[in-house]
């Protein structure tokens, strides 16, 4: 069976929260129990779900050493999003907000956007397929859970893809660094 490993108390809560039926077993900081990680033990322990008790080392070595916050859960991947999707994505928002990212290939930049994303209403953020970062468990732990509220779509040619939103009314706001224009003086009405 195919798996994925995530951690951190925001990613393992927002997998309970959105899709509980992921969730193959649980390893947690032997003792450890504080008010922020009872709660979601307790959640997935009602699932059935194993939990086991290992000491640090282990949860580091699981983690490659990053900053797992004492809880570490091996998960059945989650619904993975293509261009095909998009379609049924417009379809659900009478006005949709699209990300699109091009060039982000460090998981910690791509799970900040996703967060951000997540904080201002965007219906999906869409990546090339390659020469991007791959949402992994960094990526899912910088997200702080917007990785599994927020469609991740990965697109085999970004610019066709693009030209397709175009074609469907969808308007696009380029943003750069040295840009003198201001993205807040923008007027996003519209697709």
């Amino acid at each position: 069976m195919s798996s994925e490993v995530i951690y951190g108390i925001h990613a393992v809560q927002a997998i309970l929260a959105t899709d509980p039926s992921r969730f193959i077993e649980v390893m947690v900081l032997k003792g450890r129990q504080d008010e922020r990680l009872v709660p979601v033990l307790n959640d997935i322990a009602m699932l059935g779900v194993s939990i086991q008790q290992v000491g640090r080392k282990a949860l580091d070595d699981k983690t490659q050493g990053a900053s797992h916050q004492g809880i570490v859960a091996r998960v059945k991947p989650g619904r993975q999003y293509n261009e095909n999707d998009l379609e049924a994505i417009l379809a659900n928002t009478e006005t949709p907000l699209l990300l699109v990212l091009d060039g982000v290939t460090d998981p910690h930049n791509l799970g900040a956007c996703l967060r951000t994303a997540d904080a201002a209403g965007v219906s999906a953020v869409i990546v090339p397929k390659d020469k991007s970062a791959q949402l992994n468990a960094t990526a899912r732990k910088v997200a702080c859970g917007a990785a599994e509220v927020v469609p991740l779509v990965r697109v085999t040619n970004l610019a066709r893809s693009m030209r397709t939103l175009k074609e469907q009314g969808v308007w696009f706001v380029g943003t750069a660094g040295e840009a003198d224009h201001d993205v807040y003086d923008t007027k996003l009405v519209g697709r």
